[in-house]
C-alpha cells in the first residue's frame, strides 16, 4: 500500500523526463519507433491515456527495459488517485473484511 502523501510520478512525467528528453526524442519519433499514431504518444505524455499491457510491452521493447516497469508506474498512479479521491475513498471505506472460515 502507498503510504506517502506525495503524488507519484505519472507515465507522462517518466516518459518525458527520463526517456524522451535525455534521448532527444520527439513525440513523432517515439510514435514511429512504437508503431503507433502520434496521438497515442501525445496522450501518454499528457496523462490522458493509461498504459495497457500491450503498451507496456511496446515501451519495454523500444526502451530496452521491462513491461513491469511501465505497469508499475501506472499502478502506483492509479492507487494514489484512488486513495486520494473522495468518491473512491467512500467506496473503499464501505468495504468490510470477511471473517475467516471456521
Amino acid at each position: 500500500m502507498l503510504t506517502t502523501k506525495r503524488k507519484p510520478a505519472t507515465i507522462g512525467e517518466i516518459l518525458l523526463e527520463e526517456f524522451m528528453r535525455p534521448l532527444g526524442l520527439t513525440q513523432g519519433a517515439l510514435a514511429e519507433a512504437m508503431g503507433v499514431q502520434r496521438k497515442h504518444v501525445n496522450e501518454l505524455c499528457n496523462d490522458r491515456r493509461n498504459v495497457t499491457a500491450a503498451t507496456a510491452l511496446i515501451l519495454a521493447r523500444v526502451f530496452g527495459n521491462s513491461p513491469d516497469f511501465w505497469l508499475n508506474v501506472q499502478r502506483r498512479s492509479d492507487l494514489w488517485e484512488a486513495m486520494h479521491s473522495p468518491k473512491e475513498r467512500q467506496r473503499i471505506e464501505r468495504a468490510r473484511p470477511l471473517r475467516a472460515a471456521a
